[in-house]
């Protein structure tokens, strides 16, 4: 197995318990095989600190987008901002944004219409967005498909936990879904058989860290190095050697984040 083929394509460097501990991050991930990783900002108070460690790090790239939980952050939302961000070198998507009814019930219409305007300014930059989507199946779906049709863009769901039905409304699009730790998880049979039907050719890996840690590292801190178990589980779903699914997921991502493969060809 070549250890080169494998990405983590969604992690939070910028959070304190990885940020504060960012060496060691990065030569465990080294370690594993992880070529890449996409470290997602989802509050403009951190971009800085993002902008800062993928300057200074070959391995990283990031993007950015305002999480549909910071409610302060969705009321201030700044389009032109969030536009001018997405000229840095290093950002190579838009996002996370999307829909979370689950813990954000009284800010739906912020989050609607931020989303909306994260599409818009993929679209204006030609760059993928990263949607977040919990407790709000019907709505994305709904919201995806218009924007869709208004203008055609590229889109990865970010730790895909959904229905059936949203993960084939999404790869009819032709959008991505992007597999986390979530499963390993011994109560995730309904997901990995989701998975078992989604074409190699659409899937992404991610660790979501510091969240969401795969077995054997449930209930401990995430990190990018373990979403080789990831790439493990996902092959055996799949029923691919291993390596065959990390270069094909590898593949994916630079098909996806076509700005990243220009700013370091693989």
């Amino acid at each position: 197995m070549n250890p080169e083929f494998i990405i983590d394509s969604h992690c939070h460097l910028d959070f304190d318990s990885l940020f504060f501990d960012l060496d060691n991050i990065l030569k465990e991930a080294k370690k594993s095989g992880v070529k890449k990783m996409l470290t997602i900002c989802t509050n403009f108070n951190k971009l800085e600190r993002v902008e800062k460690i993928c300057a200074e790090n070959d391995e990283l790239v990031y993007a950015a987008g305002i999480h549909p939980n910071e409610p302060e952050e969705l009321l201030n939302f700044d389009q032109k901002k969030l536009s001018d961000i997405c000229k840095n070198k290093n950002l190579v998507g838009v996002g996370e944004t999307g829909l979370d009814f689950h813990y954000s019930e009284s800010t739906q219409k912020q989050q609607i219409f931020s989303l909306i305007k994260h599409i818009e300014v993929a679209r204006e930059h030609n760059l993928p967005v990263i949607i977040h989507a919990r407790n709000a199946d019907a709505k994305i779906e709904e919201i995806l498909t218009n924007e869709y049709k208004k203008g055609a863009f590229n889109c990865v769901m970010h730790c895909f936990s959904s229905s059936s039905y949203l993960a084939d409304a999404m790869i009819n699009l032709g959008f991505y879904l992007s597999m986390s730790g979530i499963i390993t998880f011994k109560k995730s049979s309904d997901l990995r058989e989701i998975f078992s039907r989604v074409p190699l050719n659409k899937i992404l890996i991610e660790t979501d860290s510091p969240y969401l840690a795969p077995v054997p590292h449930r209930g401990e801190r995430n990190e990018p190095s373990y979403v080789s178990y990831i790439a493990r589980k996902g092959a055996e779903i799949l029923k691919v050697e291993e390596d065959v699914f990390r270069k094909a997921t590898t593949r994916n991502f630079y098909t996806l984040f076509t700005k990243a493969r220009e700013i370091n060809e693989y």
